[in-house]
């Protein structure tokens, strides 16, 4: 395993790191997804992700992920959690108000089972809060030292912009990493969002890498969903649709032949794609077996030619 800076930060977070959403606490029994985490932590990963809101019921997979690393030093992995979409039926039960994030934080260190998170997300932008509010909230929880660095998820690209300035205004701590989606499927970020990130000194620890499990192979044209696939839970099956298209599938025929050109499975082909950008910190996996764990480590290190690259993006580009 391979580790990287967090953005500017001084703090080193594995290549791959282990998210929780749409498996911990929902589909994957928790004997499995303790030993996902088990299988991660012994390949060298030692960033693990989460929120408030995953899992059946709000920091239901905090307490899942919580048993699964307690038989690890606490000092020897990164842990991660957020807040902001609504987790009960109150009117303050959501968004980014001061109410509502240090209650959060409050809930999830209890549900973690621990004193701290390395890294807290505003997990999207709220625009019924003041933002100075929200980020004044998030410099008073790191100056208690129950979150150590401060992120977002999935904010435009304007108002990443007027925080990393207000930040600067005020002297409150700096956000050091963001959470986008980005793969070979999806690349919104690389036009705005990453340049504007980089010369603030923010990384990217992105989410869906391998665009919801089409980018692994599992899913070909013509051919029905694998009965013990992710894709025939209804959740998951949701937001798999926009890729489950003849025209995706298309490329991850063609994909694949790159990846066998480039001695690799699809799915560390895609991983060591995204993982080719210097302002990547770390590209987030979901396992429901601990043998996609195994697999998806390998493409930590993996560099990838410029002609191999090349017959990506002309895939990409059609």
């Amino acid at each position: 395993m391979e580790y990287r800076r967090l953005g500017k930060s001084g703090v080193k977070v594995s290549e791959i790191a282990l998210g929780s959403w749409l498996t911990y606490g929902t589909v994957t029994e928790q004997e499995k997804a303790i030993a996902c985490v088990k299988e991660a932590y012994e390949q060298g990963i030692n960033h693990f992700d989460c929120a408030n809101m995953y899992g059946a019921t709000p920091h239901a997979a905090e307490k899942v992920l919580a048993q699964a690393l307690k038989p690890y030093a606490r000092d020897s992995y990164i842990l991660t959690t957020k807040a902001f979409w609504p987790v009960g039926s109150g009117v303050n039960d959501r968004g980014l108000s001061r109410k509502h994030i240090f209650s959060q934080v409050e809930q999830s260190l209890k549900a973690l089972e621990t004193d701290y998170v390395d890294i807290f997300y505003c997990h999207r932008f709220d625009p019924e809060t003041d933002l100075e509010e929200t980020l004044r909230a998030l410099d008073d929880l790191v100056r208690q030292g129950k979150v150590l660095y401060i992120g977002f998820s999935e904010w435009p690209v304007e108002r990443i912009a007027e925080a990393v300035q207000l930040q600067k205004e005020l002297g409150l701590h700096k956000f050091v990493v963001s959470q986008p989606e980005y793969s070979m499927f999806n690349r919104k970020i690389e036009h705005a969002v990453i340049p504007v990130c980089d010369s603030a000194g923010i990384g990217q620890v992105v989410w869906s890498p391998l665009a919801q499990g089409v980018l692994t192979g599992k899913y070909r044209k013509g051919s029905a969903l694998p009965s013990d696939s992710r894709a025939n839970t209804e959740a998951v099956n949701r937001s798999m649709q926009k890729y489950l298209t003849d025209a995706y599938l298309d490329k991850v025929e063609q994909l694949i032949g790159i990846a066998n050109e480039a001695g690799c499975s699809l799915a560390q082909l895609a991983l060591a794609w995204v993982l080719r950008v210097p302002g990547v910190s770390s590209a987030l996996i979901g396992a429901s077996r601990p043998e996609q764990v195994t697999e998806n480590v390998k493409a930590s290190g993996l560099k990838l030619s410029d002609d191999i690259l090349k017959k990506i993006d002309a895939v990409l580009a059609n």
